[in-house]
């Protein structure tokens, strides 16, 4: 069986830091983004949303 699709889970091993603030505290909001290498995220602490490079 092959792996499944990885632009397609929304589980994450390490905390995404913000770029606005710097916290720890987000989550994955959307698992794609705009392209197949971005994910979209929101902070919890200053509550804006952010993509994420992978």
């Amino acid at each position: 069986m092959s792996d499944p699709d990885p632009s397609t889970t929304t589980s994450q091993e390490d905390p995404v830091a913000c770029p606005y603030c710097g916290s720890t505290n987000t989550e994955r909001d959307h698992p794609k983004g705009p392209g197949l290498c971005r994910s979209m995220h929101f902070c919890r602490n200053c509550e804006q949303p952010f993509e994420q490079f992978g």
